[in-house]
């Protein structure tokens, strides 16, 4: 959502019902489809997501998942032919990347980077573009490689308590690759490296000089959430868990929700 709500932010004119078509198609099919087809291929009996007790799927997910595919490149027609091939490309990225036929979260690079593209970048521009006629500029570039560094940072915080059940599915993630105060250090990076391109993406937007500071406001809890959980991880392990990886997914997301709403009003 954070990332819909950045492309909406940045639209010259926000058309209502098109606007609303796409949240549909995103966040009520692509998105939980993508979600339950992983969570069928892996199977999972330990924490994952926002799920502490995950229930173990049944042939009928995958239908439905399928069923949930087909409807959303059916509807993303009726928004245009470019946002129909780029919802094809999420559905096909997202089953590369879960499929134990190709499986590239076995791979933690591969992984990473399809995960960085197409949740992040991707979605931005194929949003954007389905509501504006505009070219292809580096104004456009520059809010979509903001989406996936915001996507980067905190992809390896939900596989930081994981690394014992990935080993055992034969999936080696970024996380595992890095540590876990790796990490924390590779995060802080991207999260630093979001920050520096959003203070330069707001300056240059007309009447939007406090936006900067709004942005900085708003994400205080996140930061200071995340530099306690590191210090708490420096000093024992067990605290990078799911109930702390949950609580920076929520408030990450929920502040940059906040912020873009805010983007959109002003």
């Amino acid at each position: 959502m954070p990332v819909f709500l950045f492309a909406l932010s940045q639209s010259g004119t926000i058309y209502l019902n098109k606007s609303i078509l796409i949240f549909f198609i995103l966040h009520f099919l692509v998105y939980p489809a993508s979600n339950g087809y992983n969570s069928y291929v892996d199977k999972d009996t330990t924490p994952i997501g926002g799920l502490a007790s995950p229930l173990q799927p049944t042939r009928e997910l995958l239908t439905i998942t399928i069923a949930m595919d087909l409807t959303a490149l059916i509807l993303s027609f009726f928004i245009n032919l470019f946002f129909a091939m780029g919802i094809l490309l999420y559905i096909i990225a997202s089953r590369a990347y879960s499929s134990r036929a190709v499986r590239l979260k076995r791979f933690p690079v591969i992984g990473f980077i399809t995960v960085f593209i197409f949740q992040g970048a991707h979605v931005f521009l194929i949003t954007f573009f389905a509501l504006n006629n505009s070219a292809l500029t580096h104004f456009i570039i520059l809010p979509a490689v903001i989406s996936s560094l915001l996507i980067g940072a905190l992809y390896p915080l939900t596989q930081v308590y994981q690394h014992k059940e990935d080993e055992q599915d034969g999936v080696r993630t970024l996380s595992m690759l890095l540590g876990k105060r790796g990490t924390f250090i590779f995060s802080m990076i991207f999260f630093f490296l979001a920050t520096i391109l959003f203070y330069v993406l707001l300056k240059s937007r007309q009447n939007d000089a406090d936006a900067f500071l709004i942005y900085l406001l708003i994400m205080l809890p996140v930061v200071l959430f995340f530099l306690y959980w590191m210090i708490k991880v420096w000093k024992n392990a067990n605290e990078a868990n799911f109930r702390n990886s949950l609580t920076m997914n929520v408030l990450a997301t929920f502040c940059t929700i906040l912020f873009f709403l805010i983007l959109i009003i002003k």
